[in-house]
């Protein structure tokens, strides 16, 4: 018989031997090591000569203007402050290549490390690296940052109808690898891009081009393995480094009989793992995503994905949320992907700058199409330029342009490049050179396609991209709400070979402001009612539904954001154009009007419930649902049951409220499921 006594030390003794492997296993050294850098920064603002500065500890991501946009202020601080903080060299790390990764400084970033230079940044919103291996010693050593947003013309964005947020906005992280690596270095990238060179459901070639730095190739060689999702592996290839391949190598693999990234559908996702060897040993390893698809746009048809009509629609986005500016937290980024995915978007613009690592991610996994953009800004409908003829702004927006691809050129959901916003022809001509970035874009990803967003009128600008999107306010700036439908078809017959698209397209609107009619609001003025955005988006969905030739349709745009040139609406310094408010908790009443019509989840919502105070007696009720009819119940009587429309709303009209409190309740079913809403008006 077993000694129960014996037998339990001897599990114990199993499971640590299994714990221990198991830390061996989780910790192997693939040669490259990150560490975070985002805790206590010391941060004052530059030029101040005092003794004894007081300087604020603060976190990454941060940034020093998050506080003014909720006050309002117009002339908010473009600036220049100091990040200062520590940085601990491990002894073990000599003879490794120390490198710090920023993801965004805002917008001028100079990196001292120990008091002398060790690089410099120019632009907000794209990533960076800097190596200090020969910068530091073991031991402590000093990193400080200087950080900019003042105001300046050799860096883009000039202009722009939203808030330049000074800061180390983004992560920053410590990167250390041994002396031959994987690139860090090129244009703030993986070093990893895979191009897309045939794919089909039979099969699937790519070719794989990792930039290295490597000061021998002598037993070296690069090993690159493509995963499926279950972690099998479905394609490999060994190259040995010669004296030919010590900055890049070129590698093409097959992939038989391929799982397809299909949007929503299907966003299925590959993992594709080069590993740099020495005597057969990995020495560095870098790990990067791959959704294998094909697409094109039809200027007829519109959008295609696999082969197959895809309907694009989806909101613009800024990086902005309240009492933080553009310093977001991974939380705040996954709190607007699942707004996004609540409203049912197929696509997403990324406006009006390339943004967060993250963000890219969470697209690629939850399958929406992006258009993705530098921020080459123009003033829209306010005074300025968004270009001069300058070789300095010109090198700036070409380096961003780089960036841009090259960081994110491995995400599949990244459809479309975006080249400007709303520049004007009334300063320097900027089309010779948006041909020049045209041609760059092209050159390096020949397999995506080029757009732009103008607003100016039809026959301008059409020549420069592969794709045209035009930022429309019909009923907002002017015009009425059916003018978009007559917009779009007369454009189509005036181009009818270019692929065109609705850029931008909304109104502004307070949850707190309400109206009983239709009148024609003032978009500069103070009273924005939320019934008039509704009312906007009711009648330009309508249009836009019905006309495929528009290849994306993007509202304008997901949450309200700071812009320091607004003087309108609830707050100055906002534009509350937004489907939902700038902090987030507030869903507007079109945002559920979209998700009736976009996201198949069962719906029922009561429109303009916020309107709690009436003073007409004869009113419409209005319910957004994908419900095929509902009931309407006042003060618990009866009113009838009504069938939806083709906008998957339900209309009760001309119904007579009671004076003082009425109870509205709606209910519905959908596939046995009940579905109940309710609100309570007071008519005085």
């Amino acid at each position: 018989m077993i000694n129960r006594k014996y037998f339990l030390q001897f599990l114990l003794f199993v499971s640590i031997i299994i714990n221990f492997k198991q830390v061996l296993a989780n910790s192997a050294d693939n040669g490259r090591q990150s560490f975070s850098l985002n805790d206590n920064w010391k941060f004052y603002f530059a030029y101040n000569f005092e003794q004894n500065i007081d300087k604020q500890t603060v976190n990454l991501p941060h940034t020093w203007n998050a506080g003014e946009t909720l006050k309002g202020v117009a002339n908010y601080s473009r600036t220049t402050a100091i990040y200062e903080n520590t940085l601990l060299i491990k002894p073990e790390w000599n003879g490794k290549r120390l490198f710090i990764y920023f993801e965004g400084v805002n917008s001028v970033a100079t990196v001292f490390i120990n008091k002398k230079i060790a690089g410099e940044h120019f632009g907000g919103y794209t990533g960076f690296c800097v190596e200090i291996t020969n910068l530091v010693k073991p031991g402590e050593n000093s990193i400080s940052v200087q950080v900019s947003n003042a105001y300046r013309t050799d860096v883009i964005p000039l202009h722009g109808d939203f808030n330049i947020y000074g800061g180390i906005h983004r992560k920053v992280s410590l990167l250390v690898t041994n002396a031959n690596c994987i690139s860090p270095l090129d244009y703030g990238s993986s070093g990893v891009y895979i191009q897309q060179e045939q794919v089909s459901a039979q099969n699937a070639s790519i070719e794989v081009l990792s930039k290295l730095a490597v000061q021998s190739t002598q037993g070296l060689s690069l090993q690159t393995t493509v995963y499926d999702q279950q972690k099998r592996k479905v394609a490999s290839l060994k190259t040995a480094l010669s004296t030919a391949t010590t900055s890049s190598l070129k590698q093409q693999l097959t992939i038989d009989q391929p799982t397809l990234w299909n949007g929503k559908a299907n966003p299925y996702l590959y993992s594709v793992e080069v590993s740099l060897l020495h005597n057969n040993e990995i020495i560095d390893q870098v790990t990067q995503p791959l959704g294998l698809r094909y697409f094109k746009v039809d200027a007829d048809k519109g959008f295609f994905l696999n082969g197959q009509y895809l309907d694009l629609y989806g909101v613009g986005r800024h990086e902005d949320v309240a009492g933080k500016g553009s310093a977001l937290t991974d939380t705040d980024q996954a709190n607007d992907m699942d707004l996004i995915k609540t409203l049912g978007a197929t696509a997403v613009r990324l406006t009006h700058y390339p943004h967060n690592k993250q963000f890219y991610d969470l697209c690629d996994k939850n399958g929406l199409v992006v258009w993705s953009e530098i921020p080459f800004v123009g003033p829209g409908g306010y005074t300025g330029t968004g270009y001069i003829k300058s070789k300095t702004l010109e090198s700036n927006v070409k380096t961003m342009l780089l960036e841009m691809i090259r960081q994110n050129y491995n995400h599949p959901s990244v459809c479309f490049w975006g080249l400007f916003n709303e520049l004007k022809l009334d300063y320097d001509d900027p089309q010779p050179f948006i041909e020049e970035l045209n041609a760059l874009a092209k050159d390096e990803d020949p397999g995506r396609l080029t757009t732009l967003a103008s607003n100016l009128e039809k026959n301008t600008f059409t020549n420069l991209t592969d794709l045209m999107g035009w930022n429309q306010y019909f009923g907002w700036y002017g015009g009425l709400f059916s003018d978009v439908g007559n917009w779009a078809d007369a454009t189509h017959a005036a181009l009818p070979k270019k692929p065109i698209s609705i850029s931008e397209y909304g109104a502004g609107a307070s949850p707190f402001k309400h109206t009983e009619t239709q009148d024609k609001v003032a978009p500069k003025g103070k009273f924005h009612p939320e019934e008039y955005q509704t009312a906007f988006h009711e009648a330009h969905w309508a249009a836009l539904k019905k006309r495929p030739f528009i290849w994306g349709k993007f509202i304008w745009v997901l949450a309200d954001f700071g812009s320091s040139i607004r003087t309108e609406g609830d707050q100055d310094g906002m534009n509350d154009k937004g489907l939902v408010t700038y902090d987030r908790t507030i869903k507007k009443d079109a945002f559920y009007f979209y998700k009736a019509n976009w996201n198949p989840e069962p719906i029922l919502y009561l429109a303009e419930r916020r309107n709690t105070n009436r003073t007409k007696t004869i009113t419409t009720v209005k319910v957004f649902s994908n419900a095929a009819n509902a009931q309407l119940w006042i003060n618990d009587k009866l009113i009838g049951k009504k069938a939806k429309n083709d906008l998957n709303t339900i209309l009760w009209e001309k119904v007579k409220l009671a004076p003082g409190l009425n109870k509205i309740v709606v209910k519905a079913e959908i596939k046995g499921k009940a579905l109940v809403d309710s609100c309570e008006w007071t008519v005085n």
